[in-house]
């Protein structure tokens, strides 16, 4: 062989072994099992937990491939890219993945919104595809995704968890606030579904897409305690600051948020993400809250199946984020720190259920390199073994349900000054929840779930009442001795032309009015709402019995007084008998007792309460409004039945107040006190017109109406005995005897002969103007006869003069006129003319000094 072909088949076979090589790197090595990632880390949103679960995922690489008994033969290779959260660039991310050599056996995701995205495609391509950070209750439904795996609980892990809280510390009014992503809204409907079937009531939901100022204001508005808050850690912290300017935190409120955002989460990024609060605000705000997160680190630091403990594999953890340049400083973790044991334990998920289906595959003389896309019998396999897959990770322990989701148990944290403090666990399968009673409140105590809205009795104040009930009493106890004085000196004259038994009756009105009073200010202080009804009737029986007693008596004296002195002239010694009186009174009380009965059979008086705006307590920090009630006395057609009981009521106060004007100026021995019973009723009257508009307008204060209609009631009784009393009370007492009555009573001081005097001028002056009557009808037949005189002088003025002479001499009048009346009539001349000219001005002189 010459030294050219040498050369030449070196060079031949150079380019034969690169050839091979790079064909052997395009399509892997025949040791290698190639998975693809897809983790979101540089994004604007959602969550971007592939930070901290991307150093996780290749420390479990590391540690799987150096396990000489699993994978034997082979070495586990990642290949990833960032998908930002966004499930169009995840979709693009996968498609790399699945058209770029080597071939994948299975991928890993995160975040659910691009979890749901290449589940939802990579079943087209006989993949499994496990999620290490998708907790949407969406990736549960195996029909949509039946190669879904994911070492992420659910969300709806949490809903049990949150139920579970809300029956410890006594919460069934909550609200929920959640991001418009398909993960919480998904997990809301979960959450509403379990608090029906728990009792719990949901005030409100509101939703938003990136900005949740007009969502928390509702809240506000809705008067929400408890809220459930679902949404991504950028949105978060946007609501944090919201809740602070809301004021819608410390003591009164108690928030929910999910538990995978990292520890210092309120205050990292706020310039970047515009935020306008402080830390320190952050920090007050986010004061208290708690959060519910599905157990991602093994709590009992037992060696799990990598060989580490969870706390050794939190320090490899941390050195690997500082290789990477995070500063972990200060409790300071990069996005999904939390999650990445689940990212850890994904990758020996994957590595055990390669391992498991190597096994299943050599008894059939298959290997994992045979795998292709078309594949459905070996998808199978890895389906089957990934599906029983179980071991103790750092995340606790690792199993999946026939949903293909994690169980696990959940943790319960509380930030209590800037940290997050365990609270317990609890486990959804056997639920069971251990506390540890290390939970602190604003203000000591448990928050309610809602303003707790104390229902207070507006009642009538007590020193109010017990003053009225005084005096009251006092008008009572002065009643009854005006009635024990009218019946021991009802012979006397001044108490006999009174008439007593009127008087005693306006009495017995005068006490039921005052008990009224009494009755007025009983309210729910001294009786049940049971009871109130009956004291509602009483009321109105009482009231308006005790007006038509007190006031009746007194408008049959002043009618009777009217019709006395209307028919005086016919029959002037007419007296006044009692039972006319009586009569009148027993009346007035039947139309009483008619309306009060149809009242109180066929619409009683019930007790309705009147409600009032919520006020702040006095002297209370608790979270405590007061609701006002107000009790009063309805019924259903309450104002039809005012409206008959006022109107009547108004027409005799009326006509009484006619009567007693019409009679102002007279005096008649038959009643005596005439005038002064005409003063009561005016004053009952103004007062009654008064107090029945105002205490309507007033009847929701309380003590302004009672007091008003008390002190009316008690002015009315009051007047009306000192006014009627009071005279005969004094004249009693300083002239014992009844002859000296007449000098001190004006009343009474028409005596026997100042009587008959009186009848006897008006019967003359009834005399008197009968003669004038008669006088001027001659007058008038003279006037008459004067004219036809001058139209004939002859006979017609004899005849004329002869009647007239005849006339003029039956009345009474001196000699001298009549005999010049008799010569002129005889010779009729112009000088007789002028004679009986003369007696007709006589005639005139007489009527005048008659009048």
């Amino acid at each position: 062989m010459t030294s050219d072909g040498a050369v030449t088949f070196w060079i031949f076979l150079l380019c034969l072994i690169v050839s091979q090589h790079l064909k052997g790197c395009e399509a892997g090595r025949p040791d290698e099992l190639h998975i693809g990632g897809i983790f979101p880390i540089a994004g604007k949103g959602g969550w971007q937990g592939g930070q901290a679960c991307m150093p996780a995922a290749r420390l479990a690489l590391d540690d799987v491939n150096k396990r000489p008994n699993l994978l034997p033969g082979f070495k586990l290779i990642l290949h990833s890219n960032d998908s930002e959260c966004e499930p169009g660039l995840g979709a693009s991310v996968m498609y790399n993945l699945l058209y770029n050599k080597p071939q994948k056996l299975m991928l890993l995701a995160g975040c659910s919104t691009v979890c749901t995205t290449v589940a939802e495609a990579a079943k087209m391509w006989n993949l499994i595809v496990l999620c290490y950070g998708a907790s949407s209750p969406a990736l549960s439904d195996r029909k949509r995704f039946p190669t879904l795996f994911r070492t992420h609980p659910s969300a709806t892990v949490h809903n049990p968890t949150r139920i579970k809280l809300m029956k410890k510390f006594g919460w069934s009014r909550v609200a929920i606030l959640q991001q418009a992503e398909e993960v919480f809204i998904s997990t809301v409907e979960d959450l509403e579904n379990r608090c029906m079937e728990a009792g719990v009531e949901i005030v409100t939901r509101q939703s938003f897409l990136s900005d949740p100022t007009d969502a928390v204001r509702n809240l506000r508005r809705q008067d929400a305690r408890i809220i459930v808050g679902l949404f991504y850690v950028v949105a978060a912290r946007r609501v944090l600051c919201e809740m602070y300017k809301q004021q819608l935190y410390g003591r009164a409120h108690v928030w929910f948020f999910i538990g995978w955002y990292e520890d210092n989460w309120y205050e990292v990024n706020l310039e970047a993400e515009g935020i306008t609060c402080t830390k320190e605000q952050m920090r007050i705000a986010a004061e208290g809250h708690l959060t519910t997160e599905a157990l991602m680190w093994n709590q009992n630091n037992q060696t799990t199946i990598s060989g580490m403990t969870a706390d050794q594999f939190r320090h490899r953890l941390n050195k690997a984020l500082t290789d990477e340049g995070y500063d972990i400083t200060h409790d300071r973790y990069p996005e999904g720190y939390q999650e990445a044991p689940l990212a850890y334990d994904a990758v020996w998920s994957v590595a055990l259920a390669f391992n498991k289906t190597m096994e299943r595959l050599t008894t059939r003389k298959k290997s994992l390199r045979d795998f292709t896309y078309t594949d459905k019998e070996i998808a199978d396999d890895i389906y089957a073994a990934m599906n029983s897959t179980q071991f103790l990770g750092v995340s606790g322990v690792v199993a999946f349900s026939s949903q293909g989701d994690r169980i696990a148990l959940t943790q319960i944290e509380q930030m209590v000054d800037g940290k997050y403090e365990k609270l317990g666990y609890y486990d959804t399968q056997l639920d069971n929840l251990t506390w540890l009673n290390a939970e602190r409140w604003a203000g000591g105590k448990v928050p309610q779930d809602r303003t707790i809205v104390t229902h207070v009795l507006r009642t009538v104040s007590l020193p109010l009442f017990v003053c009225m009930c005084t005096i009251s009493s006092c008008g009572i106890f002065v009643a009854l001795a005006l009635i024990i004085f009218n019946i021991w000196n009802k012979h006397r004259r001044v108490i006999q032309s009174s008439h007593p038994v009127c008087n005693t009756i306006m009495l017995f009105g005068v006490i039921i009015c005052l008990i009224s009073v009494i009755l007025l200010g009983i309210d729910g202080r001294f009786v049940s709402p049971h009871e109130y009804p009956k004291i509602c009737q009483a009321r109105a029986w009482l009231l308006s019995t005790g007006f038509t007693l007190a006031y009746g008596a007194m408008f049959s004296k002043v009618w009777r007084v009217h019709r006395f002195t209307t028919k005086a002239k016919t029959d002037p010694k007419k007296k006044v008998e009692p039972w006319k009186l009586y009569t009148m009174v027993s009346g007035l009380l039947s139309i009483d007792l008619v309306i009060l009965l149809s009242w109180q059979i066929f619409d009683p008086l019930q007790r309705i309460l009147e409600t009032f705006p919520l006020e702040d307590p006095v002297s209370t920090t608790d979270d405590i409004k007061i609701r006002p009630e107000l009790e009063h006395c309805e019924s259903e057609r309450n104002s039809m039945w005012l409206g008959l009981v006022y109107g009547f009521k108004g027409l005799i106060l009326v006509f009484g107040l006619f009567l007693a004007y019409e009679t102002r100026s007279i005096k008649v021995k038959q009643i005596n006190d005439s005038r002064y019973v005409g003063m009561s009723i005016y004053n009952v009257v103004v007062l009654c017109l008064i107090t029945a508009p105002v205490g309507m307008v007033i009847a929701s204060q309380q003590d302004a109406s009672f007091a008003f209609v008390a002190l009316a009631v008690i002015f009315c009784c009051f007047l009306s005995m000192l006014l009627i009393f009071v005279p005969k009370v004094i004249e009693v007492i300083r002239h014992p005897k009844d002859k000296a009555e007449s000098k001190y009573n004006p009343d009474s001081a028409i005596s026997k002969e100042d009587e008959e005097r009186y009848q006897k001028l008006v019967t003359e002056n009834e005399e008197l103007q009968r003669l004038i009557t008669q006088k001027e009808e001659k007058i008038r037949v003279l006037r008459q006869r004067l004219v036809e005189r001058g139209d004939s002088k002859g006979t017609e003025l004899n005849g004329a003069s002869g009647n007239a002479t005849t006339s003029l001499a039956i009345q009474p009048q001196p000699a001298s006129i009549i005999n010049t009346s008799a010569s002129a009539l005889a010779h009729p001349t112009p000088a007789a003319t002028l004679a009986i000219t003369q007696e007709i001005l006589a005639i005139f002189v007489g009527i005048d000094k008659i009048d």
